[in-house]
């Protein structure tokens, strides 16, 4: 008899597809499997933006706690929702090879064109970053909240509620909706949240050793997971999250480890960003060396200010 993995997720059409991904690895390995789907408090709070509920473990906390209870053995989450303290009990045992992680502007009018400045374009977003690099980059554009899952959104902006909206284009690509796309947001301009484009599986640290370990040898990509440590170690150290404006995309090329990140104001006129390059054996220590760098270049009184006014 096939040993059994079973899998939770949230019931979003998105979360599911990317819990078939990893079922199919999981099989491809020689294991059966059972996906056990809900709804997160994230999924059932829309009318409220990310910065006004907090988002520690909004997506992720009823599956953490069927994880710590042992009635799932594993956890897939969209790795940029993860917070990078875990606790005690957890950890993430698995990165899936990171597809494009870049941000795309969707619209339904072909013709579309966020360049226009003599258009006062309004634009979906539930995203403090994006928001902010919206105000940065394209000062003449105004944002309005646009909670939900992808299809959600996509209906709002079918009955007007904005003239576009950014997402990232993997849950995009994933979902069949690539013919929706205007723009391809340039990772050096609108760098992505730590984690975007990649699939995390998560644990219990009580899971059997030899089932973690065979779970990461179907399913875990090992360059993408030295890119992963470095922009979590970079993230933890600014203690960002959804509703904190601060990014970070590492990637390695020959064998060097480069990573680049930072914060920006809520309202998009203050900056503070730098990269970084280094070896691919110690990618926390890298990470971690860039926030201290961003921290020292003034990005710590940008944290502070937006605290200040989140509190």
């Amino acid at each position: 008899m096939k040993e059994l993995i079973r899998i939770g997720s949230r019931a979003s059409k998105l979360a599911l597809w990317q819990t078939y991904y990893i079922e199919d690895r999981l099989k491809q390995a020689g294991f059966a499997t059972e996906i056990f789907s809900l709804e997160s408090k994230g999924d059932k709070v829309l009318h409220t933006s990310f910065a006004e509920i907090g988002t520690k473990g909004l997506f992720t906390e009823e599956l953490e706690d069927k994880l710590i209870s042992g009635e799932i053995d594993i956890a897939v989450h969209s790795a940029k929702d993860m917070q990078t303290d875990l606790g005690k009990d957890l950890e993430l045992i698995a990165f899936t090879e990171r597809e494009g992680c870049h941000d795309v502007l969707l619209s339904l009018d072909k013709n579309f064109n966020i360049d226009d400045s003599s258009e006062n374009w309004l634009i979906g977003t539930s995203s403090t970053r994006r928001n902010a690099l919206l105000k940065y980059y394209y000062p003449h554009t105004k944002t309005t909240e646009a909670r939900g899952n992808l299809q959600t959104r996509m209906k709002k902006l079918e009955d007007g509620k904005f003239q576009a909206m950014i997402l990232a284009y993997a849950g995009v690509h994933r979902m069949g909706m690539e013919s929706y796309i205007v723009k391809n947001f340039a990772t050096d301009e609108f760098t992505p949240a730590v984690g975007q484009g990649c699939i995390a599986v998560e644990a219990s640290k009580n899971l059997d050793p030899q089932k973690r370990a065979a779970i990461r040898n179907a399913v875990n990509h090992q360059t993408t997971e030295i890119c992963l440590l470095a922009e979590r170690a970079f993230l933890k150290k600014l203690e960002g999250g959804c509703s904190i404006p601060v990014f970070g995309l590492a990637t390695i090329n020959n064998d060097q480890l480069s990573i680049s990140g930072g914060v920006i104001s809520l309202d998009g006129k203050e900056m503070i960003k730098t990269s970084m390059t280094g070896s691919t054996e110690h990618p926390e220590q890298l990470g971690l060396k860039l926030a201290e760098d961003i921290l020292s270049k003034g990005g710590g009184k940008v944290l502070e200010e937006i605290k200040r006014v989140r509190s």
